[in-house]
Formats: structure tokens, C-alpha cells, sequence
């Protein structure tokens, strides 16, 4: 069974930085796709990064020229996040895509306050 685990959250300051983990299990495929979403209270889901296999990457606005978002061996990716804002304050998810298979993460908690 596949599973996305993913890692790193914390309570930061803004204008800190994180890095946030993600690890597959279970799969011996290599995912087309790998990306971060975020949720924060009261808001929808929404696409903070992605990755493709060939090395392809895609932001969200709002996250443009502070987040960064790699892959790493064996179905890992990250999302190293720099200057980070209040407003960057949600639970993050992993995400992958395998053909029409689409797996989350149980999401990991950012929150951005001073």
C-alpha cells in the first residue's frame, strides 16, 4: 500500500524559513507527478507546488520567488519555504500521481506568527 508521509512543519516567525519533507512507501513505480498543497482554517485546498518526473516545476502566485519545490531519490520531495508570511499559515499535503492514482499525505502543520 502506498503511503505519503510527510514531515518538518513547526511554529516559525515570519520572514523564517522550512523545509518540508515528503516520503513515499510502498511503491516500487516512480510517480509522474509530486506536488504540495495547503488548507488553511476555513479555506479550500489549494495547489501551493509541483514537480513533475522530467523536472518540470510549477507556484502558485502567491508563493513565487520564496517557496522551491525538488525531488529527491526513491519518491521523495521537498518544498524548501523562505520569507515566510502569516498568511502561509495552513496544514500542508503531499501529493503524487501514478496514471489515474492519485495519493495524499496526512498533512503537516505550518503556522507563521510572531
Amino acid at each position: 500500500q502506498v503511503q505519503l508521509v510527510e514531515s518538518g512543519g513547526a511554529l516559525v516567525q515570519p520572514g523564517d524559513s522550512l523545509r518540508l519533507s515528503c516520503a513515499a512507501s510502498g511503491t516500487v513505480f516512480s510517480f509522474e507527478a509530486m506536488a504540495w498543497y495547503r488548507q488553511a482554517p476555513g479555506k479550500q485546498r489549494e495547489l501551493v507546488a509541483t514537480t513533475t518526473r522530467g523536472g518540470g516545476t510549477g507556484y502558485a502566485d502567491s508563493v513565487k520567488g520564496r517557496f522551491t519545490i525538488s525531488r529527491g531519490a526513491k519518491n521523495t520531495v521537498y518544498l524548501q519555504m523562505n520569507m515566510l508570511k502569516p498568511e502561509d499559515t495552513a496544514d500542508y499535503y503531499c501529493n503524487a500521481v501514478y496514471g489515474l492514482r492519485v495519493y495524499w499525505g496526512q498533512g503537516t502543520l505550518v503556522t507563521v506568527s510572531s
